[in-house]
């Protein structure tokens, strides 16, 4: 009696493999083409391509074709590959169909796929943005997208459900982590985020902020000191945050500025000049991005980090909101409810309004430099500039190897290796703010590296955020969502139109989800093929219209920080409020008619003309002199102030 209970464990995990073993093979099998590769699935109505393998001797017989749902097309050789190939494959119906090579009516070869309505393509991404709405959760939204993604390319079953799952997760997750390009990234963004760390703890960072701080005489002054050292903190947008408010808010409650008119500089300063510098703890996520949204555009060659670059000029609100941040400190001009809370400030020496609801300050005490330890912004400036020349020089010496010292400069960058780059200047940063900071006695081995992972912990969410963007990307690649949506909207949708409808649509999701990595996790791997697609479709594929293709991907980057900067549920907009002890509400309150004036400016007069060819240029100027205007004209000068001692009294108290 006793030998069955004994056994029963083991034949319980046999037959539980066995099951498994089981589910796993209909996939598998599922997915051999045998001697024809075709998609499986492909969408109702929609061309796709399908590649047989062998040489010329398949004509022995006659030109070989494909037949498709009673419907044959001819496949043409490719010598070089040794394949036969037909691009035009279309079927009407739903289903499994039979895909049969054919010559002179004798089948060849045969194999079958399923064919799905377009419209379950946008699925994924669809209900991966409903569910970001709703919930306000990016991750779970995305990784909701996936199995979505995943079920749809099986099979609607109750077992594709289960196995959805598992392939979610076994096929597309790793697939995004097998990729060699998206692990440089994944080590580039922790790795910067660990000198940060180390930066931060050996007093570097705070280096930075006194020697700024001493220019704030006035409460102009002010405001102006507290938009410069926002953008010179540009590697962080969290760091930014962080150390700009935290330091910032004693010298501003001196001076009689309004908590609201401090998180408006920091968060205006803060998400917009870390997506435009060269080298932040963004662009790694950016640049990974698009890299996932061109690899499979045939007929585009340039390399992601040349169209980040080539992109930057079309970031008009970005460029405007810090412009904008300038202007009003400058011109001591305000209009709106920022009007009201200045001149309170100014009036009362209230720096808060008497129902503010203030949560404590978030200070990063994790990163906080030990006691006695000397602010040297020396300590910071070095490890930035070794970063970003080593970040450079990786280009020029990367992208010489690809094409030769004589090329011109342009052509070097566009050919760099920037992944490569990134990890050289990333490490040799991170190695130099160490050596920096144990060669000083600052802090010991122990300290730097616990600085260092700390820092690194900072970026963990953002990575799992940019994998799952990436499996999300796969599996619209999987479904051809982009071909869907082409065949929808690019026979009346004018090409000069679509960067602006990205920004509308980036900002709208960013806004209402709170989260501009997200956004763009969502919209970069399917807006830019859909734009290439509509380029090519209005025959407008050539370098002279390329500047559409690098303003949409500007509108996504642009519109996700547009829509994160206003948002009251944005991680940087709450960080925003708590690091200048403004009460949340009135932050985004007063925040959002600038922020809206921006942006409304931005796509009217930069990114709509320039989507029709108008020089970048012309859109920022314009831009910068409308902006001015409106700020001169419908501003209301507030009044000037010295620093007071009881004004610094009476915030303490509050």
């Amino acid at each position: 009696m006793t030998r069955p209970l004994v056994t029963l464990p083991g034949m319980r995990a046999l037959f539980i493999g066995i099951g498994l073993f089981v589910l796993m093979m209909p996939t598998a099998l599922g997915q051999e083409q045998g001697a024809i590769d075709v998609p499986d699935p492909v969408l109702n109505g929609i061309e796709f391509s399908v590649t047989v393998p062998g040489d010329s001797s398949l004509a022995a017989s006659g030109t070989p074709a494909v037949r498709v749902g009673g419907r044959t097309v001819p496949l043409e050789y490719n010598a070089d590959a040794e394949e036969w190939i037909s691009e035009e494959v279309t079927t009407a119906s739903s289903g499994t169909v039979s895909v049969d090579v054919v010559s002179n009516g004798e089948v060849l070869r045969s194999t079958s796929t399923r064919s799905i309505p377009g419209w379950l393509s946008l699925l994924p991404p669809l209900l991966a943005i409903g569910m970001a709405l709703v919930y306000r959760k990016v991750v779970p939204a995305l990784f909701f997208g996936v199995w979505i993604g995943a079920v749809t390319a099986i099979s609607f079953t109750p077992w594709a459900l289960f196995k959805g799952v598992l392939d979610a997760f076994e096929v597309y997750v790793l697939d995004a982590m097998a990729n060699p390009d998206h692990v440089a990234i994944i080590l580039f963004s922790l790795m910067i985020g660990g000198m940060v760390g180390i930066i931060s703890k050996n007093g570097g960072t705070l280096g930075i902020v006194e020697r700024l701080t001493g220019f704030a005489s006035d409460s102009r002054r002010g405001q102006m000191v507290t938009g410069v050292l926002g953008i010179s903190i540009f590697f962080d947008d969290y760091a930014n945050t962080l150390i700009v408010g935290n330091t910032m808010r004693p010298v501003t409650d001196r001076l009689r500025i309004s908590r609201e008119k401090l998180a408006y500089v920091v968060d205006s300063t803060a998400a917009p000049i870390s997506t435009v510098a060269l080298v932040t703890t963004w662009i790694g996520y950016q640049v990974g991005l698009l890299g996932t949204a061109i690899e499979n555009i045939e007929g585009f060659s340039q390399g992601a980090y040349s169209v980040f670059l080539n992109s930057l000029p079309y970031n008009f609100y970005p460029f405007l909101a810090l412009l904008f941040v300038f202007l009003v400190a400058y011109t001591g001009l305000d209009f709106g409810p920022m009007l009201e809370a200045e001149e309170r400030a100014r009036d009362t020496g209230k720096v808060l309004g008497d129902d503010a609801n203030v949560d404590e300050a978030a200070e990063g005490e994790e990163l906080e430099p030990p006691e006695g330890t000397p602010y040297r912004a020396v300590n910071a400036v070095i490890p930035i500039v070794v970063l970003v020349g080593g970040v450079l020089v990786g280009l020029y010496a990367t992208g010489v190897q690809a094409v030769g010292a004589g090329a011109s400069l342009s052509d070097i960058i566009g050919e760099a290796n920037s992944y490569t780059a990134l990890m050289w200047g990333s490490l040799l940063g991170v190695v130099v703010a160490a050596a920096l900071s144990l060669g000083q006695g600052i802090l010991d081995l122990e300290q730097t590296v616990e600085a260092w992972y700390e820092g690194l912990k900072s970026m963990l969410f953002a990575m799992i955020i940019l994998v799952l963007a990436w499996s999300l990307s796969n599996i619209t690649d999987v479904l051809h969502t982009a071909d869907y949506l082409v065949s929808v909207l690019g026979e009346w949708l004018p090409p000069g139109v679509v960067p602006a409808i990205i920004f509308v649509l980036a900002a709208a999701t960013a806004f209402a989800t709170g989260s501009s990595w997200g956004t763009m996790g969502i919209l970069m791997p399917l807006v830019i093929p859909l734009v290439w697609a509509v380029l090519a479709k209005n025959g407008m594929d050539a370098p002279t219209h390329y500047h559409i293709l690098y303003s949409s991907v500007s509108c996504v980057l642009a519109g996700s920080v547009w829509g994160d900067h206003c948002s009251p549920i944005s991680d940087t907009t709450i960080l925003s409020s708590m690091a200048s002890g403004c009460d949340h509400i009135e932050h985004v309150r007063t925040q959002l008619p600038y922020a809206l004036t921006v942006g409304t400016v931005a796509i009217l007069f930069g990114t709509l003309p320039a989507g029709f060819g108008m020089h970048w240029s012309i859109g920022l100027i314009v831009g910068a002199i409308l902006l001015g205007g409106l700020l001169w004209t419908i501003g209301t000068p507030v009044e000037t102030a010295s620093p007071s001692r009881e004004t610094a009294e009476a915030a303490v108290e509050m």
